[in-house]
C-alpha cells in the first residue's frame, strides 16, 4: 500500500489528473536561485536543464533582488511563487543570512523551503543557517561535474521526493 501511495505522489508531482482520466503535464515548477557568481548560475542552469524535469529557474543576483522577487515588488510584481529557494550566503547588497532571516519571519514566505548553497563550511555559518531555519545546508562543490550532479540531486529530491507546501 505504501509503495502505491509513493508511486502516486511521484506521478502527481508531474501531472494533473483530469476528471475524464486524461493526464496532462503540469506547468514548470518555479525555483528561485539567489546567486551572484555568473559561472555558478550558468552551471546550475545547465544542471537543471539536463535533469529532464519541468522546472523554471528564476535568478536573483543579490539579497535585495531576492526579497523583491519573493514579495512581488517593483519589477517583480508578477513574479511566481517558487517551490523552493537555493540561496548563497555571501551576496552583495543584502547578505544571504539576512535574506534567510527575513524569509522565515514573513508568514507568507516562511513555508518555502530554503536550501543554502555556499562555499563556506564553517561551523558558525552552518549553525547560524539552521538557527535561522534553513531547510538544508550544502557546501558548494568546487568542480563542474559535482555542481552539475548537485543540481540534478536538488531537483530530484525537492521535486520528486519531498512533498512541498501548496
Amino acid at each position: 500500500m505504501r509503495r502505491v501511495a509513493l508511486r502516486q505522489h511521484y506521478y502527481l508531482s508531474f501531472y494533473i489528473f483530469m476528471p475524464n482520466r486524461k493526464i496532462i503535464p503540469r506547468k514548470p515548477v518555479e525555483i528561485l536561485l539567489v546567486e551572484d557568481n555568473p559561472g555558478d548560475i550558468r552551471l546550475i542552469q545547465e544542471a537543471f536543464k539536463e535533469g529532464g524535469l519541468s522546472s523554471h529557474l528564476n535568478i536573483a543576483r543579490d539579497g535585495e533582488q531576492a526579497l523583491s522577487f519573493l514579495r512581488q515588488e517593483g519589477k517583480f510584481e508578477k513574479s511566481p511563487r517558487p517551490a523552493f529557494i537555493i540561496l548563497d550566503l555571501n551576496l552583495p547588497r543584502k547578505d544571504g543570512r539576512e535574506v534567510l532571516s527575513e524569509i522565515k519571519k514573513e508568514k507568507s514566505l516562511r513555508q518555502i523551503p530554503v536550501v543554502i548553497l555556499s562555499t563556506s563550511t564553517s561551523v558558525e555559518d552552518v549553525s547560524r543557517a539552521y538557527d535561522l531555519h534553513a531547510n538544508c545546508y550544502i557546501p558548494k562543490p568546487l568542480d563542474v561535474e559535482r555542481l552539475m550532479q548537485l543540481g540534478k540531486s536538488l531537483e530530484d529530491f525537492w521535486l520528486c521526493t519531498a512533498i512541498l507546501p501548496a
